[in-house]
């Protein structure tokens, strides 16, 4: 029930004061997993055993996951820390805004017709290259990317501060910094940063299918439910799928399609249906996530108010 609570008011400090400029935990967290990458990777790696690399990997994580929160346990159980701590945790693991504000730079450099400044700012949102994107293909880069992080950095960590209060959500998010670290299929980390990737898998599932429908009930649900049902499936990963599919579908607009990923070109199925995207699509994007962040704040509101009722 506190964490029904609570998470409204998490959500308004965020949108408040937005993301941290200086000294945010996870940039700390980030120089704590090189580190410990340092101290787990070894110096002779094609000559470690496939299970041995994949050992390593696993216990790096329980290294660097574990201590933190349980550490988050022991400040939410405080009497004097139990209200702001978890508040502050949740409002430190969730960046909507952040997500926001990157998002309509982007829109505002298309709308002012500075294609290459566009391609520099969704460059940092986006692991693809995109020097040679045209207005188009920065619109989709954008908006996928409003998607799939509407579901990694909102909405899943909602869903587990809901399920396991402060816990949960420093446990999802440090879970969602190290698939992005180590999560990637390449020779450095297809082994190591197998047991990241199938976690961050295992957290997000739930989350990303509870992201999907959200993004149907506040968008065109018919498309968003078609393109779920029949587009997700050929996307290569099971989470991001349903969310990108059923959000391209609920905007009405195509997604998905090659695009070139450190030099390389990559075939992508597509994902949903209608014209390819332009700049004003953006900004539909981001407010069909914040939409759907207010949903899930005021549902919490109302659960918690009459779970309350049921009790007094």
């Amino acid at each position: 029930m506190n964490s029904a609570l609570f998470l409204p008011l998490a959500l308004l400090l965020d949108r408040l004061l937005g993301e941290p400029p200086r000294w945010h935990p996870l940039v700390g967290f980030g120089r704590l997993v090189k580190a410990m990458e340092r101290l787990a990777y070894p110096a002779q790696s094609d000559a470690e055993p496939i299970w041995r690399m994949r050992l390593r990997g696993a216990v790096a994580i329980a290294l660097l996951i574990l201590p933190l929160t349980l550490l988050a346990w022991a400040l939410a159980e405080q009497a004097l820390l139990s209200i702001v701590a978890p508040i502050i945790l949740l409002y430190l693991a969730v960046g909507a805004q952040s997500l926001g504000q990157h998002a309509k730079r982007v829109q505002q450099a298309l709308a002012d017709g500075d294609l290459q400044l566009a391609r520099e700012r969704v460059g940092w949102i986006v692991s693809r290259d995109t020097s040679e994107l045209d207005e188009a293909g920065v619109a989709r880069a954008t908006i996928e990317s409003v998607l799939e992080n509407g579901s990694d950095a909102i909405f899943a960590a909602l869903f587990w501060f809901l399920v396991l209060g402060a816990p949960g959500a420093v446990l999802y998010r440090l879970s969602n910094t190290l698939d992005a670290m180590w999560g990637y299929k390449n020779e450095r980390y297809l082994h190591f940063g197998w047991a990241a990737a199938r976690f961050d898998d295992v957290l997000n599932y739930v989350p990303a299918r509870l992201t999907a429908l959200t993004y149907l009930l506040l968008g065109n649900a018919a498309d968003g439910w078609r393109c779920w049902r029949t587009q997700a499936p050929t996307w290569y990963s099971p989470n991001a799928g349903p969310v990108m599919a059923a959000g391209a579908g609920a905007l009405g607009v195509s997604l998905g399609g090659g695009a070139r990923y450190h030099g390389q070109w990559k075939e992508r199925p597509p994902l949903g249906c209608g014209p390819a995207p332009t700049q004003a699509d953006i900004g539909r994007a981001v407010r069909l996530v914040q939409r759907g962040m207010w949903l899930w704040a005021a549902l919490s509101l109302t659960t918690a108010i009459l779970i309350g009722a049921t009790h007094a």
